[in-house]
């Protein structure tokens, strides 16, 4: 029998969750959806963690496309990429009816 090959939401959705795998990177979403308007300033100022180790966690929220950025010097924008969150709540959704749905007996 041939392998199955992986959907295209199969990975997506593990990309999001990998971006989703760190408390820091939940608390920088949380804290960019209680913004009326997107983020201006450090976040390190915030956020119990280096500046270095906050680029890290913001690249990759950005390159799940979670979050956007806008570098305007001296200040970098962090906003919530809803079009991108609509979709992966859509996904992250999907997987979760279908896996409750199964009723788990072998």
């Amino acid at each position: 029998m041939a392998k199955e090959q992986l959907t295209k939401e199969q990975e997506q959705l593990a990309r999001l969750a990998k971006a989703l795998g760190h408390p820091i990177r939940i608390a920088i979403l949380q804290m960019l959806a209680r913004q009326t308007c997107c983020y201006h300033g450090d976040m390190s100022d915030i956020l119990p963690i280096a500046k270095s180790t906050l680029s890290q966690h913001l690249k990759e929220l950005k390159e799940a496309g979670l979050i956007q950025g806008t570098i305007t010097l001296p200040t970098v924008k962090y906003c919530i990429n809803k079009e991108n969150w609509a979709m992966a709540k859509s996904l992250f959704e999907s997987f979760l009816v279908e896996v409750n749905n199964n009723d788990g007996s072998c």
